[in-house]
């Protein structure tokens, strides 16, 4: 038989090969030997199973086990996989009750028993954290799985790293981010810091403001419609960051109804509709942008001069020292940058963020001062985000 490259309209022979790799649907393919000694050893722990769940009067979660495992193992006894395939990995590969599943870093290079390859973690303040919590949020899910019967206990053992593990697999780290954690200052030998901008411009000034002032009958709300109006008429840009997403939409409308041309942005708005609403907003076609905590990490748009941050003083993962840097970064590309905390109260971590600013600025000016360096609003072409918007499509 023929090995042929075959044009798809016309059907005309391009090429004639006299081998082709074809690769696999799923990662889990064995040969049929491995395949038959998974099914007896998933057998056996079926029977273990079924065996807990009857002498615990579990009967229905015991003939859901039942149906789903015998059904999966005639699959793979026809085909050579099932749907969830990835769930029997112990019983394919072979592994212990709890030894660590394979990854991609296992193909990298090691050298003296040890990984011979640098690692980058970009965005560390965010990237550590998920890598850490991935372990536990797959078993919580998997044991309620395990518990009701729709899984057997070894799909537990389809997982994550665990945190240990994965510092095991990669060695040097190099962690990238403008907010270091916890974990990232204290197992760096060495901090590189970054606090010298080459326009020269420096962190922003912070100004705490009341949520409500009773005196005067005056809220937050209140008060950043007046920013709004004012900056609007100078053709420069605000970002207000709210709590919820809820908060975003009901402020979003509120704003619209007095007449202000604003928009929201968050979790719930697909990636080619955020690329636009960014990409509308820097050619301000409105003037206000208000978001959860998408209004964070990687955002560069100079042409914002102010930064809100509603209900400054709520503490949670929202308005910790890490969030609050980087929303509040997102005014340090504009020369006039300002941010703006509504507060009643000035938590901890608003303390720890205003000394992290107050002393990046000092830094900063004296820096500037030294070297008779003028600061410049930075200049980043529209035309990069619409690019991307044109990728997306």
């Amino acid at each position: 038989s023929d090995i042929n490259v075959i044009d798809n309209v016309t059907k005309n022979i391009l090429e004639h090969l006299n081998d082709i790799v074809i690769f696999p649907p799923k990662h889990f393919v064995s040969t049929k030997p491995q395949i038959e000694s998974a099914i007896k050893s998933i057998q056996a722990e079926l029977k273990e199973r079924l065996e807990y769940f009857n002498a615990n009067k579990l009967y229905l979660e015991a003939e859901r086990l039942e149906r789903r495992t015998r059904y999966d193992m005639e699959m793979l006894r026809s085909i050579g996989y099932c749907h969830g395939i990835e769930n029997y990995s112990r019983h394919l590969t072979g592994k212990l009750s709890g030894e660590a599943p394979d990854s991609l870093l296992a193909y990298l290079p090691w050298k003296d028993g040890k990984p011979d390859f640098l690692t980058i973690i970009d965005e560390s303040h965010i990237s550590v954290p998920q890598i850490r919590g991935m372990y536990a949020g797959d078993r919580s899910r998997k044991e309620t799985l395990i518990k009701y019967g729709w899984r057997l206990p070894s799909a537990l053992d389809n997982r994550p790293l665990r945190f240990p593990e994965f510092k095991e697999r990669v060695g040097r780290v190099v962690f990238t981010t403008a907010t270091p954690g916890e974990f990232e200052k204290e197992n760096s030998k060495q901090i590189a810091e970054q606090v010298i901008r080459p326009t020269g411009l420096v962190d922003p000034e912070i100004e705490i403001r009341p949520v409500f002032d009773k005196t005067k009958n005056y809220s937050q709300i209140n008060d950043i419609m007046a920013e709004i109006t004012v900056l609007a008429q100078k053709g420069e840009r605000v970002i207000v960051n709210t709590l919820t997403k809820k908060q975003a939409e009901d402020l979003d409308s509120f704003l619209r109804s007095k007449g202000l041309k604003s928009n929201y942005l968050h979790s719930d708005i697909k990636t080619f509709e955020r690329t636009e609403i960014l990409k509308d907003f820097r050619l301000g076609k409105f003037d206000v942008l208000i978001g959860v905590n998408l209004l964070r990490e990687g955002l560069d748009l100079p042409e914002v001069t102010l930064v809100a941050i509603l209900d400054a003083d709520r503490e949670g993962f929202l308005r910790s020292e890490t969030s609050l840097m980087q929303t509040m970064g997102r005014a340090a590309r504009n020369v006039s940058g300002k941010i703006i905390l509504y507060a009643d109260r000035e938590t901890d971590s608003m303390k720890k963020a205003m000394a992290e600013v107050a002393r990046r600025r000092v830094k900063q000016v004296a820096y500037n001062k030294k070297y008779h360096i003028t600061p410049k609003t930075i200049i980043k072409k529209i035309e990069d985000l619409l690019e991307i918007s044109t990728e997306n499509k």
